[in-house]
């Protein structure tokens, strides 16, 4: 053994035996319990940054030692492919993003092998290739065969400098997530998948995933969004496009008497109707097309609209009541109109006092009813729940009573219904840039839809393209869309899938990805899936982990799979900072971890990560730590190199006596055991690496203390240091694969087994207690661990460190605490 710690060559020898010995190939096998361990797979921009370290290293942790329980463990790796990013970065570097996206994946692919993760890569895939997303189109035309997928022209929220669809969560502040360009609203045909379909069992199961963070689950029900209401009809006093009437939505039905106004989005078929022989109503509605769809910008703008000039008959008490068109009411949400009370409603207020409309109360405290101060609606609107006034027949009545009687009267009056509505809405999947996978349909010259039949998939992208920075290639190619089928020319969909659809199935392509026959081979998906860790960032919290949720039931009631859920355990990792801020490119704080992998190995990188801080909480990045990281495997290395130095004048080293151990070597020998016990906890149930890493830390602190020697110093020595070796083997695998070499084992240290708790290595033959006189701690006493109450209190008493604070006082009373401490009361 080497004296000097040098990393790259222990690293270089630990990753040449693991791939010559295809270490983490793994396949299903029946007779052996499965984990199936798995981090977000990566973007491939190109280089690895220090959050992608500290993701896959907390999965590669946890790979680990499940692998050295006994399990069957999968851990695999492979390459979210498609999207924008590349495109972007192919013009700028004038190529196609194929090769780029290529490139980048042979690049961080081998950084990923120098940090010793242990990934099967013979699973290895990525999304941009044809055998990927055959299949996802396949399951596409599926959920067309099943009326689960439909077209239609929607309102979206469109990038005129990307010239593509963004999501809600993708507009910021009115602009474009990618490049910061403000945002129009767009109507475009647009493909969707009715997720909303399963909407009660995406809401009803977030009840099953126990092992899930609180605020994940949190976000995706307030997302998911249910909320029970009632739904009425307002009659129009003049029928408008065929229109008699329209409903709203409500889950306030007790303010209905307060309904000063009702407004209709821009997109409503009776706003179309009315613009048509209104050149200024159609120009107010050209300006609402020129705004963001997200909520939170929705929430902040100036909320403007324009009288249609048409009235409406209220339900119940059948005054008319205006009916407006404001830029704040989206046709994508319920039914495109809402009953306005301003009251009652903060918007409402807002859009009221701005158009000089009345403002009725009708909601007041319960608190002060008759004589209240605090509720002003000149101010602002009183949005809580109340006791109902100025409501007729409904005056006094709580929020429950009101919903409940007034959705009798309205349905009495055939005029409202009791329904539950959700905020969530289909998943639309269209996008209109070139680098995606195509979505399957095909149109004839009529324009009708005809999903492309099985055997002519996948619809191939093509990849030797110029990309002009101006229009999609596929788009521009007259000659890819023309296609022949059956004898009849057809055109191919342009579009092309939202990533998100990519990355909502791959955690179940991993279990089968040589399958060639079908989208998943069920008994080896049945096997492996859920997934049992699944790790990656809370960003992820809605999109990518609601779609996959979606998308494995979908799997599910294709009869690809069994399972319900995707990943039985969620696992999301803080961020990296820098000087308090997360680590960018703009803001000039980024670290690049290949130079710390040169500079110090890639074990000093993967311990700092899982050291400065538990895995949900963000980590402060700290040169010092890194540093200080490397102290501790050289310190590591030279005490094992001076146990094996030792070893040489110790050659006949005996299995420990454990009878006749001196107090210290069982003192260190019950550190020993205490820290496998300590360490297995915090890997498993608790999941505090950094508590680990500490704890094996205070095991090599107290070996120090034992004199070489001591006739059992030798094989204590040795127990002390394989477990460390084998305790820290999942967090700094190379340095553990060469150090168990070392200490004279034939097999890898991968291979090993998690060491076990010597029960009765824990039991102490005395104690420390604490002693208060009064409440305050003055002594310190070693009692015998067997000891009686009064004994300990007899000795507690004659301790001449308390002596000094009992002496000529009266003790009126000593009260044990069994193993912690006693306290004496005097007077």
């Amino acid at each position: 053994m080497q004296e000097q710690y040098h990393p790259k060559d222990i690293e270089q020898d630990a990753q040449q035996y693991w791939r010559e010995n295809q270490s983490f190939k793994v396949e299903a096998d029946s007779q052996r319990e499965k984990y199936y361990c798995l981090a977000m797979f990566p973007y491939p921009s190109g280089q690895l940054h220090m959050g992608h370290v500290r993701n896959y290293t907390i999965a590669d942790v946890i790979s680990r030692y499940q692998r050295m329980l006994g399990k069957n463990v999968l851990q695999p790796m492979g390459w979210d492919a498609f999207g924008l990013p590349a495109e972007n970065a192919a013009i700028k570097n004038n190529t196609a993003p194929a090769p780029w996206t290529y490139e980048n994946i042979r690049y961080m692919k081998d950084q990923l092998n120098t940090l010793g993760f242990a990934y099967d890569w013979n699973r290895e895939l990525a999304t941009c290739q044809p055998d990927y997303y055959k299949w996802e189109q396949w399951f596409f035309t599926r959920l067309y065969e099943k009326k689960l997928v439909y077209k239609k022209t929607s309102a979206v929220n469109w990038c005129p400098n990307d010239q593509t669809v963004l999501a809600n969560e993708q507009v910021i502040d009115g602009c474009c997530w990618r490049c910061d360009t403000p945002v129009e609203r767009k109507e475009i045909p647009q493909w969707f998948i009715r997720i909303t379909d399963y909407a009660e069992e995406l809401l009803d199961d977030l009840d099953k995933l126990d092992d899930w963070p609180d605020q994940v689950r949190t976000m995706q029900r307030n997302w998911i969004g249910k909320s029970r209401g009632v739904t009425m009809s307002f009659a129009l006093s003049t029928a408008i496009a065929g229109y008699e009437d329209f409903e709203v939505y409500t889950t306030r039905p007790d303010t209905v008497m307060g309904v000063t106004y009702l407004s209709l989005a821009a997109e409503h078929p009776i706003s179309l109707a009315l613009a048509a022989s209104n050149p200024e109503l159609a120009e107010f509605i050209s300006t609402c097309k020129i705004q963001s769809l997200a909520e939170a910008d929705m929430a902040t703008m100036d909320k403007l609209g324009m009288d249609t000039g048409i009235k409406a008959t209220h339900p119940l008490t059948g005054a008319e009541v205006p009916v407006w068109i404001a830029n704040y009411v989206l046709m994508d949400y319920g039914s495109g109109a809402v009953m306005a009370v301003p009251a009652h409603d903060q918007r409402d207020w807002e859009f009221a006092k701005n158009y000089h409309l009345p403002i009725e109360q009708v909601i007041a405290p319960i608190s002060a009813l008759n004589d209240d101060t605090s509720c002003d609606i000149s101010k602002e609107a009183f949005t809580a729940k109340g006791e109902l006034i100025n409501s007729e027949q409904f005056n006094g009545l709580g929020f429950d009573e009101a919903f409940d009687a007034i959705a009798s009267a309205l349905a009495e009056l055939d005029k409202g219904r009791i329904t539950v509505n959700y905020r969530l809405r289909d998943w639309g999947v269209s996008r209109q840039r070139y680098w995606g996978s195509p979505i399957p349909m095909l149109y004839n010259s009529d324009g009708i839809e005809i999903p492309v039949p099985a055997d002519k998939l996948p619809v191939l992208l093509p990849e030797d393209v110029e990309m002009d920075g101006v229009q999609s290639p596929i788009k521009a190619d007259a000659e890819w869309k023309k296609v022949s089928l059956d004898g009849q020319q057809l055109e191919k969909e342009t579009d092309t899938f939202d990533t998100f659809m990519e990355s909502s199935w791959y955690y179940a392509r991993f279990t089968c990805p040589d399958a060639k026959d079908a989208m998943l081979d069920s008994e080896r998906a049945n096997y492996w899936l859920p997934v049992d860790q699944y790790v990656g960032g809370i960003e992820h919290a809605i999109l990518h982990l609601l779609y996959a949720r979606f998308f494995h039931k979908l799997m599910r009631d294709e009869g690809l799979l069994d399972s319900d859920e995707p990943f039985t355990k969620l696992l999301c990792q803080g961020m990296v900072l820098k000087d308090g801020s997360k680590m960018s490119k703009s803001k000039g704080n980024t670290v690049d971890p290949q130079g710390l992998i040169d500079q110090y190995g890639a074990d000093t990188v993967r311990l700092f990560t899982m050291f400065a801080a538990p895995p949900e909480q963000s980590l402060e990045w700290s040169d010092e730590g890194v540093a200080g990281a490397s102290r501790f495997l050289r310190r590591l290395w030279k005490t094992l190199h001076r146990h094996i130095e030792n070893d040489s004048a110790h050659s006949d080293i005996k299995p420990i006596d454990i009878e006749n151990l001196s107090t210290l070597e069982r003192d260190v020998r019950r550190k020993t055991h205490e820290t496998i016990a300590k360490v297995s906890d915090d890997y498993g149930r608790r999941q505090t690496f950094n508590t680990a890493i500490a704890a094996v830390m205070e095991l090599l602190n107290e070996l120090n203390k034992l004199d070489d020697s001591a006739t059992q110093a030798p094989a204590i020595t040795r127990e002390a240091l394989e477990t460390a070796v084998l305790l820290l083997a999942p967090i700094t695998p190379h340095l553990c694969h060469s150090a168990w070499a070392v200490l004279g084992h034939s097999e890898a240290v991968i291979d090993a087994p998690w060491p076990d708790t010597d029960q009765s290595a824990l039991v102490r033959s005395s104690i420390t207690m604490a002693v208060q006189v009064n409440g305050k701690v003055r002594a310190q006493i070693e009692v015998a661990a067997d000891a009686k109450p009064e004994d300990i209190e007899q000795q507690a008493i004659a301790d001449a460190k308390v002596i000094r604070f009992t002496e000529g006082k009266s003790i009126r009373k000593v009260i044990v605490v069994p193993k912690r401490l006693v306290n004496i009361v005097v007077g």
